[in-house]
């Protein structure tokens, strides 16, 4: 069943969006679709297999991965060896091309638009890439398959412990730098309901407190790191204002009855590059389980 005027988004987290697989698989086992889906880093990378139905391929990715691969999936020793924190060569070449082909045909084909938010280093903006972008089509299958995974790397490349990713040139990172929660973006693109995807609970808000010592320190990262930039440092500076400000939005058109709201419903322990498989898959059922009841009610109202 598909909901024609609502629309579905993404907020990301790193391996917290582990809570948005449970919620995903539960939406594809009721069999429910949406035809605008937007996704911001890991909500991106998890989203990708929403929208090409392939039910069971994110949480293989996160959890089967991560107790295969271990340290070669993430930490430290990763960073140091690659620069990114993450195995960008084994999440977006083996797997999506050898270990579970994703299925490029569908992402480009189906009716879906899917947006993936990234940060644009040079404006210090949010780029809304999408499947159905016309560079696609004017480009070889290899040349539209490698745009598309390197647009899905950037959307989920974390400041400070991940290169520069370049999309057409242009150096690009996290999309959660300047739009953590693109509610805003569906509700410009015309649907004014959406069903939206948190990865933190009721209530939470970032520290943000400019003139403490930790902000010193990264003010003083963010001109070492990304001096070329400017514009992006600003934005990095706003992060934590911003995303308060997305979560005040949230709760008001949550209270308005203008969104559906699915988040966990008690602070997490899992963490942005958790490594721990047993607190992941908890996450996951926990997101399962409260996405169930949500559909249910849903289901149970005219939309």
């Amino acid at each position: 069943m598909t909901i024609n005027d609502m629309g579905l988004v993404l907020e990301g987290g790193g391996m917290r969006g582990i809570f948005t697989i449970g919620v995903l698989d539960a939406l594809m086992d009721s069999g429910i679709w949406f035809p605008y889906v937007i996704g911001v880093s890991a909500g991106a990378c998890n989203g990708c297999s929403y929208i090409t139905q392939q039910r069971g391929r994110a949480r293989f990715s996160n959890i089967s991965m991560l107790k295969q691969y271990g340290n070669e999936y993430l930490g430290v020793k990763m960073l140091m060896k690659t620069g990114n924190i993450f195995n960008t060569r084994l999440l977006y070449d083996y797997l999506p091309n050898r270990i579970w082909p994703f299925d490029y045909q569908k992402f480009f084909n189906t009716e879906t638009e899917f947006e993936i938010v990234t940060t644009n280093l040079l404006t210090g903006k949010a780029e809304y890439l999408s499947n159905h972008l016309e560079d696609f089509s004017r480009l070889s299958n290899i040349e539209a398959q490698k745009l598309s995974m390197d647009i899905i790397l950037a959307s989920s490349s974390l400041p400070y412990v991940s290169k520069n990713v370049y999309v057409r040139g242009v150096p690009m990172l996290d999309g959660g730098i300047v739009d953590s929660i693109p509610v805003e973006r569906a509700m410009f693109k015309g649907y004014k309901k959406n069903f939206v995807v948190l990865t933190r609970n009721k209530g939470y808000r970032k520290d943000s407190k400019p003139g403490s010592l930790s902000s010193k320190f990264m003010s003083a990262a963010d001109y070492m790191m990304y001096q070329k930039y400017p514009h992006f440092r600003e934005a990095l500076q706003q992060r934590s204002t911003l995303y308060n400000s997305q979560l005040e939005l949230i709760d008001k058109l949550e209270d308005e009855g203008k969104i559906i709201v699915v988040r966990p419903e008690k602070p997490i322990e899992v963490d942005r590059i958790e490594r721990n498989p047993d607190r992941l898959q908890r996450l996951y059922d926990e997101g399962y389980a409260i996405a169930q009841r949500t559909i249910k009610n849903m289901l149970g109202k005219t939309l």
